[in-house]
């Protein structure tokens, strides 16, 4: 990030400690100021570009700026209120709107200081380091749950130097979060050194190379104005609000890149006419899927295949569960090998992602025509966990850290690779001869084990215990469920 972004982050976000003290919380302080950003970017579109105004006068920044005390609040509730029933990019953004800065001095702080700045006049660039280094803190605020919809950009930009996303691909994320992997592919295409654009190239690029779903609405709202912010055009034929899972949305795409939700159950909540609330467990019947069970991790696995167009590639972050879970995980192993080419796996370190103790990996795979022989001939294995130890302040994972990941999968050409310490490959064959045909292969020593004398620190080592302990119970569980099927 540049020291300009950087700077402005911060000073933005120096007003959220004011707000704290009213009980508003990171997500909805950054909701709050999404709102007020795009005001204020559409003001100076038609003032210093002579732009024909989007917003209607009587609910433009100006108006906002016109106003303090409780004329302000009801104002500002007002333009929510309209705006929300929009279409396009606008409704989009203020859908669902509300505000949550009850104190008006307050709020007048925040406009006066998003008023001093010209934003639209930054570069978009700048722009988007700033709105992302805003969701990146959002993020890292543990209380408020955000983190899951974040994925680790490092990950997300070496996770795209290897896929190689081309000029007028179709992009989708079925679990797009904050739109981290859309902006990552899009500065990839865009990147001189990797292409040089035309016009029809960056016409489609802007408009139609991307699309996305999640269920939740406010992380919706959150990746629409991180995309207009990168120049990219969003509305809610693009990005949609629900379940990507209910159904096959008949939409086929060349490239698929997701980091689903963590949880390995898909449930919904039920309050029954006594007001007493119950979770109930979401089955999702779908023909194209290969099985039916309510692992959403297996769900997601299942809809990246259907999403696919044949003969293109996908790269789906996945928990350790989806590698070696009996029953239902079995079956989709069994089929994905069969059926697609799953060329590469990713074993992720701990300490990497802002919801705690996941153990998590990355598959990547290309889908295949039908055929009666399997199309997996050979599964490389990167380990990237064995004695690498991450956290999320001292020891930040960095782009630099997965340079080696990055050489070993030969992106240029992935047919021609060579084993390493870390790389290992794996036949067809011999994956078949595995107990439940699982994936979760490992080689290395653990030198923590080895050499006593070297103990990781404590929250280290206690991390490591917690999430030892709750993969023992993921494999009991699925034994579990074996016998009970049998």
């Amino acid at each position: 990030m540049s020291n300009d972004a950087s700077s402005l982050v911060q000073k933005v976000w120096n007003y959220c400690h004011i707000l704290r003290d009213d009980g508003v919380s990171y997500g909805e302080y950054v909701e709050q100021l999404t709102y007020l950003i795009f005001l204020k970017m559409a003001d100076e579109r038609v003032k210093y570009y002579n732009e024909k105004p989007t917003i209607p006068k009587d609910l433009d920044w100006q108006s906002l700026l016109d106003k303090d005390g409780v004329a302000l609040e009801v104002q500002y509730r007002r333009i929510l209120e309209t705006l929300a029933k929009e279409k396009g990019t606008l409704g989009l953004i203020f859908r669902k709107s509300s505000n949550k800065i009850q104190d008006p001095a307050k709020l007048k702080r925040i406009i006066i200081m998003i008023d001093s700045e010209t934003w639209y006049g930054l570069d978009v660039d700048v722009k988007g380091e700033i709105y992302e280094g805003l969701l990146q803190k959002n993020a890292e605020d543990t209380k408020s749950g955000a983190g899951q919809y974040f994925t680790p950009r490092p990950l997300i930009k070496a996770m795209v130097e290897v896929m190689r996303p081309e000029p007028m691909m179709k992009i989708c994320d079925p679990a797009c979060g904050t739109g981290g992997f859309f902006l990552a592919a899009h500065n990839y295409i865009s990147n001189p050194n990797n292409y040089n654009l035309d016009k029809d190239q960056k016409k489609f690029l802007k408009t139609k190379t991307f699309k996305g779903w999640d269920i939740v609405p406010n992380v919706v709202r959150l990746c629409a104005m991180n995309l207009f912010l990168h120049g990219i055009d969003c509305d809610e034929k693009n990005i949609l609000n629900n379940d990507a899972l209910i159904a096959d949305p008949g939409d086929r795409f060349d490239m698929v890149l997701t980091n689903p939700p963590f949880g390995k159950k898909s449930s919904m909540t039920i309050v029954n006419e006594e007001g007493e609330a119950d979770k109930e467990m979401l089955i999702y019947e779908r023909t194209d899927f290969w099985t039916t069970t309510s692992n959403k991790q297996l769900n997601f696995l299942q809809h990246v295949k259907t999403l696919l167009d044949i003969n293109r590639k996908a790269a789906i972050v996945v928990p350790d569960n989806v590698l070696f879970e009996g029953g239902a995980g079995e079956t989709v192993r069994r089929r994905i090998l069969h059926e697609c080419d799953v060329h590469t796996l990713l074993r992720l370190p701990t300490g990497i992602f802002y919801s705690q103790g996941v153990k998590a990996n990355v598959l990547f795979f290309d889908r295949r025509p039908a055929r009666e022989t399997p199309w997996t001939d050979k599964l490389w294995i990167y380990d990237f966990r064995t004695n690498k130890h991450f956290t999320l302040k001292e020891s930040q994972l960095k782009f630099e850290d997965l340079q080696d990941f990055i050489k070993c999968y030969n992106p240029k050409n992935r047919h021609k690779r060579e084993e390493t310490e870390r790389f290992h490959v794996f036949t067809y064959d011999k994956l078949m001869q595995r107990d439940k045909v699982s994936l979760d292969i490992f080689w290395l020593k653990d030198d923590s084990i080895e050499d006593s004398a070297n103990l990781p620190e404590p929250d280290v080592l206690a991390q490591d215990i917690a999430e030892n302990l709750e993969s023992a119970l993921d494999q009991f569980k699925s034994i579990l469920e074996d016998l009970r099927g049998k």
